[in-house]
């Protein structure tokens, strides 16, 4: 056995898992698959969880890094949003996200596949929507 057996062929999610959500019809684009928006829309609602509590207050997303989506979600798959925190600065909190599905069909629990993953970058606001410092911890 070398080293190489050692490493997975289908790594798993990296980081806290954040949001976990069933998939519904209502979400389909026109071929039945659920649309990339609503896939997007999740992980910013978990990511904005995230920083909402690091920056004790609102948080709001400025960039997105490109996104590439490797496989289709399935109406019923369980969607899974991973965010993990890669940076802060004065005011700004630098995320990794990514979108792990559980099939509908899928026999095995543990076998997830990876759906996309990007770089949200959220700022800290005040109650007046101007971008604040972040607090100290």
């Amino acid at each position: 056995m070398n080293a190489l057996d050692d490493l997975e062929d289908n790594p798993g999610p990296e980081g806290q898992l954040t949001l976990k959500i069933v998939a519904h019809p209502q979400a389909t684009n026109l071929h039945g698959d659920i649309a990339a928006s609503w896939v997007i829309t999740q992980m910013e609602q978990a990511v904005e969880l995230v920083a909402a509590r690091l920056a004790k207050g609102r948080a709001a997303t400025v960039a997105v890094t490109s996104m590439d989506f490797l496989c289709p979600v399935r109406t019923g798959s369980l969607v899974q949003i991973h965010t993990q925190l890669l940076e802060t600065g004065t005011s700004s909190m630098r995320f990794q996200v990514e979108v792990w599905i559980l099939p509908p069909n899928e026999k095995d629990p543990n076998s997830l596949y990876k759906v996309t993953e990007a770089n949200f970058v959220l700022v800290a606001l005040d109650e007046l929507g101007r971008i604040r410092s972040l607090p100290q911890h």
